[in-house]
């Protein structure tokens, strides 16, 4: 998800609101550099999905760039983990690289990362470092990682994000992968809301209402939803803000949306504020007829908070052609076995799913360049991919073409036993993938190139 974007009231919500990099425990924060473990005679196998081989030994023999030697790769992964207490981005990195050194590495080359705890507000600190250090950025997410954009461009850095929040670093050039298509230009969310307001409760379309943090983040989409509900057939009787850091009591909201009479109901916040909402909506017995959690509520947490509201309310997410946590996909249960043999009793959740298969498109990338892996062997082979799945965990997406637009969509359901698929009619294995999306017509902005950093592709080596 693209969600473009200070006082400190606000900064705690901007790292809840973002979608991505709000991972669960704790460190110091502190820079930190970890390996795989393990040995190759304990290895699980070297395929992931229908990926071939992914991590294999060899003979490398030179140090073709900043951060490769011939026997190691150091890479970047950014967090907040300083900041959000979440480590779910750093579980993802320990997992692939565990598993892939264990494998014999990339090439013989074992893999090292380097934790760029941004802790929210130190983007550009940790990106000058990474600049200093690494090869490329893998995995990894930032609430304000727009601030590090023209850095990271400046000294030539690869990124394979995890997830991207603002829109200067949306689909931003020497960027591969991480969900951005089209450079942010249309809404991607088009799918999950036709499917809701037309086909599953089109008593809905006619009355729809909007609810935002108020927040740099989640305001920018909030006036895109305002522009593309009403050109798909929708009419918004409801827009309104919260305090960011939330509210003691949710009344006088669920006042106003009983009183405007909302059937369909897009929150544009914290999953912890949108479950007390949901307690006074429910507690006044106000059904709506479906709740958009957004995301960020597609974990366990929001199950135990919303309780008995799950079973009045109809709350869904769209995971933007993503595999389940919960599918029985080959490739999904391969990942779940990984974590349990690399992180046991860590949570496997939504980011780290997106983290991993963008640790598989780095090393790939980096595989296919053999002994002379430079920066511009690694991206060329990433931009390369046609019909990237990340074996299987996502939704098929083009990376060569820089306007190739995700068809594809999946939902999942709350429910007071956990999430679940509804049936939202996927065509293409457990997506849909037959609604064009919405093109924006007044874009929030543009993603930084190499010219606003005074670089060009040419640079490159």
């Amino acid at each position: 998800m693209v969600k473009p974007s200070r006082i400190l009231v606000a900064l705690t919500a901007v790292a809840l609101l973002a979608a991505a990099g709000c991972s669960r425990s704790g460190s110091s924060g502190e820079e930190s550099s970890a390996s795989g473990g393990g040995n190759s005679s304990s290895s699980a196998s070297a395929d992931f999905g229908d990926l071939e081989s992914v991590c294999h030994s060899g003979k490398a023999s030179s140090a073709p760039a900043q951060g490769v030697t011939a026997g190691e790769i150091k890479v970047g992964v950014f967090t907040d983990m300083g900041f959000t207490k979440n480590p779910e981005l750093v579980d993802a990195a320990k997992v692939f690289t565990s598993w892939c050194n264990d494998n014999g590495g990339i090439n013989g080359r074992k893999i090292t990362y380097n934790m760029r705890d941004a802790k929210l507000m130190e983007v550009r600190q940790r990106m000058l470092e990474s600049c200093r250090d690494d090869f490329a950025l893998v995995g990894g997410s930032a609430a304000l990682d727009g601030l590090g954009v023209k850095d990271r461009l400046s000294c030539l850095l690869p990124d394979f994000p995890a997830q991207v929040d603002q829109i200067a670093n949306a689909g931003s050039d020497l960027q591969v992968g991480g969900g951005v298509t089209a450079g942010g230009k249309y809404d991607p969310y088009t799918g999950f809301h036709q499917w809701l307001f037309k086909d599953a409760y089109p008593a809905s379309a006619a009355a729809i209402g909007l609810i935002n943090g108020d927040s740099p983040v989640t305001k920018v989409m909030g006036t895109a939803y305002e522009e593309a509900l009403p050109a798909q057939g929708a009419t918004i009787v409801y827009d309104d803000l919260y305090p960011a850091a939330g509210v003691s009591d949710w009344t006088p909201y669920a006042q106003s949306i009983k009183s405007k009479g909302v059937k369909g109901l897009i929150f544009l916040g914290d999953f912890r504020s949108l479950a007390k909402l949901e307690d006074v909506l429910t507690g006044m017995d106000y059904k709506l007829d479906w709740i958009d959690t957004n995301s960020n509520a597609y974990n366990s947490q929001f199950i135990q908070l919303a309780g008995s509201s799950l079973a009045a309310q109809h709350n869904y997410a769209d995971i933007s052609g993503t595999a389940p946590l919960e599918s029985n996909l080959p490739a999904m249960k391969q990942l779940k076995d990984l974590f349990a043999k690399y992180a046991p009793g860590e949570d496997m959740t939504y980011p780290a799913v997106r983290a991993f298969g963008q640790w598989l498109l780095f090393a790939k990338s980096a595989a296919s360049c053999g002994d002379s892996l430079t920066r511009k062997c690694l991206y060329d082979a990433g931009k390369g991919e046609t019909a990237w799945t990340a074996g299987g965990l996502e939704a098929p997406t083009n990376l060569s073409d820089a306007n190739f637009i995700q068809k594809c969509f999946n939902a999942e359901q709350a429910t007071p036993q956990g999430w679940t698929t509804p049936d939202f009619k996927p065509d293409n294995g457990p997506y849909r993938c037959n609604v064009d999306p919405y093109v924006y017509k007044t874009p929030g902005g543009k993603p930084l190139t190499l010219a606003d950093a005074g670089k060009s592709l040419s640079d490159l080596k």
